[in-house]
This record gives C-alpha cells, structure tokens and sequence, in this order.
C-alpha cells in the first residue's frame, strides 16, 4: 500500500512515525511546500526569534531518521491537486499515485485586506519560518511595534517584542483582550502581565486601515487617532488550508469535515491537524494545538492500517508570554459560571469553567498544579462544586 501525505508539519511527522512503528513497510512519501523537513511550530515566535533556539533544534526528526525509516520526503513541492477517483496527486513537479491519501495542511495566517493596506512592505504575519525569518532582523530595541490583534498569537508576539527592547502598542478592536478564548478573568490576569511589562494594550478600537505608500508607516483608528509604527504584526487568526480538499471534492465544515477517526467525506482520503474538523457535541471542532495534531494524526494512521479506534478528545493548550506561562486544559465553550483562585507569587492563578454544574476546562497562569489537578479531574470526569474548588486549601483533595 503506497501511502502519501500532504504537508509537512508536525501532524505529518507524528503520521509518518506512528505508521512506520504500527508495521507498514510499504512505500511512504510527505510532500512539503516549505524548502525544509517537519519541525516545531510553537517557538518559531518565541525562543527561535528570541534567538534562544536554531533551525536544528526546531526540527522534529533528524535528517537521518527520515532515511533509516525509508520515508520519502519531497520538500519545495507544491500540491496543485487530487483526484480521488483514480488516485492521483498532481503537483509542481509531477504526479504520483496513492493507496491512502493524509491530508495534514495546516492552516494559513489571516491578513487584513489589500484594501486596509494589509499586505503592504512592514506588515507581517506569524506562520512560518520564512515569517519569521524575515521579522527578525526589524526586531530592534527602540523600534516602534503595533500588533493587532489580542489572541493569543498577538499577545505572544507582543511579548517577544518588549523582551526584544521595542516599543509595542497592542490593538484589540473587541471590548477586551482574548474576548473569543477566555473569560475576562484570564483576560485581566493577562492584561496586568503585560502592561506591568510596558505593553501599552488598546481595547475596543478598531482599524480603518494602515497608513503608508510604499511602506507601512502606521494604523489609523476608528477614533481619528493614527498610531505611528516601524513595523507591524498582523495577530489576527488563523484560517484551515482547505482549497486542495474543496477542489477535490471532499465535504467541508470548519475545515476538512473528518469522522472520529479523521476519515474523510471520499474513501482512501484522512485528514488531521490545523486543517481537520472532528464530530463534537454536534458541530465540527478545529483543535489548533501540537497536542491534539499528534492525536489525529496517530488515530488516522492506525485507521489506515486497519486498527482503526474514535479518538478519544483530550484538549491541552499553552502560551508562553514573558517568563509567564498560560496553560489550558479542556474546551471552555458555552461555560455559565467561572471560579478564581489566586496563586502564589506575581501574576498567578486559575480561572475554573463551569456548564450546568459540571467543571469543563481551566486556565492557570504560572499555576502548574491547579491545570495538572484541573486536567486530571476533567479527562477522569470528576467534577467538584465550585464552591470546592473556591475554598479548597489544598487542590489535590478534590481528586479524591
């Protein structure tokens, strides 16, 4: 069976390997359009512009492992189709047949639009390495930085840049900061990080458009204010990679419609990572973090062979943002109630998100024992009241 994955990230790795340690000996091929193997996303934006990490470190399997796994890697390869009828891929350099098609293509940064001067010279993006390597250089202290956008992406751009010496205004047109992600509990916690770290943050303001010619030189507000600027980041989401999928025919739905076992709409084709969309209480989800593109991608590959099983949802996120970290466990959608606990030392603690009674998710913030206590509880679906959680001296008696 000649299996064949398109893109080359970190879904495509963890696919690759699960399928080659699950026993199929038979031809395997990824195609990446980036020049370079598979490697870590995550701190692209953080210790690799910081300059704390190098392109060999990043990588997620050495140069040698891909060939002692006889996996064919055909990087600076662009995909251009596939025909699910009779097989066929068709890309810049050629075509090739497959058994089984892995669609792993990530997804692409939202930009403001032309028209607002969004894809104008000093206007950047945060993706991928050639992003990244190409902000790098304008990261200087003392440089004036407007970020729009506070997700999380912006708020960790934001960061790297006052660690870097710049000056940075964040743009946030929504009434607050991480307004579709967390509660305002978060937020403020969040917020409080990073003014008490020189980030000037602007809530509930839009953007008419980013000043300059031949250069971005600005963004002017809805209020008449125009905020002057060397560079800007654009923070501001990402979108599912899913043109080759509808042009293909397969069925989307916040992205690439896949089953609990990441099949697709048409038979021989599987989808995972930043791209997929699984079943879950009743609508299609996107889960955009390494963990949950490790899950998929395993759970596919043992479908390809033959050992297929439902994923199992374990929902885990982090965000690194100055020497604070933020992490996540379980999904917050439609919470009704929200629980705080103060932590020890600066900028800590934990916000606890309650649905009809029953604990769902929790963010800590250098907080690493209430998200362990909180992650077990809710993969073991416990669920202690939540004046427990508000009064519990220590956390660790509530697994009881």
């Amino acid at each position: 069976m000649r299996i064949v994955i398109i893109g080359a990230g970190q879904a495509a790795a963890s696919m690759a390997a699960r399928l080659r340690a699950k026993g199929h000996a038979g031809p395997l091929t990824v195609i990446g359009a980036e020049p370079v193997a598979p490697y870590q996303r995550p701190p692209l934006s953080k210790a690799y512009l910081l300059g704390e990490m190098g392109l060999d470190r990043l990588t997620l399997r050495a140069p040698e492992w891909w060939q002692a796994q006889g996996i064919e890697l055909r990087l600076g390869e662009t995909a251009l189709a596939v025909d699910p009828e009779a097989r066929r891929i068709t890309t810049d350099r050629g075509v090739l047949d497959y058994d089984a098609l892995g669609l792993t293509l990530g997804a692409a940064p939202r930009r403001l639009p032309a028209a607002m001067g969004g894809d104008l010279p000093g206007t950047h993006v945060l993706r991928d390495l050639g992003d990244i390597d190409a902000l790098a250089p304008l990261m200087v202290a003392g440089a004036r930085l407007v970020v729009v956008g506070g997700g999380y992406i912006g708020l960790e751009a934001a960061a790297v840049a006052r660690k870097l010496g710049l000056e940075v205004t964040l743009i946030e047109a929504a009434p607050r900061i991480l307004g579709r992600v967390a509660a305002a509990e978060t937020a403020e916690m969040i917020r409080a990080l990073h003014q008490a770290h020189g980030v000037r943050i602007m809530e509930g303001v839009g953007i008419t458009h980013i000043t300059g010619t031949d250069r971005a030189t600005g963004v002017a507000l809805n209020d008449g204010r125009v905020i002057e600027a060397d560079l800007i980041i654009q923070g501001i989401g990402v979108q599912p990679r899913t043109d080759l999928a509808r042009d293909a025919g397969l069925a989307l739905e916040n992205g690439i419609r896949t089953n609990l076992r990441g099949r697709c709409s048409l038979p021989g084709i599987w989808a995972a990572g930043d791209c997929a969309s699984l079943p879950h209480e009743g609508a299609q989800l996107r889960l955009e973090s390494v963990g949950a593109a490790i899950d998929m991608a395993e759970c596919v590959a043992d479908d390809m062979l033959g050992q297929g099983r439902d994923l199992v949802l374990r929902p885990w996120f982090w965000s690194d943002q100055f020497d604070a970290k933020l992490q996540i466990a379980g999904l917050n959608a439609g919470h009704d109630h929200v629980v705080t606990r103060a932590g020890s030392g600066d900028h800590a603690g934990s916000v606890w998100y309650y649905r009809a009674g029953r604990l769902i998710a929790v963010d800590a913030l250098n907080d690493p024992r209430a998200y362990m206590i909180g992650k077990r509880l809710i993969e073991a679906g416990l669920s202690p009241a939540p004046e427990q959680v508000a009064s519990a001296p220590d956390l660790k008696a509530l697994l009881a």
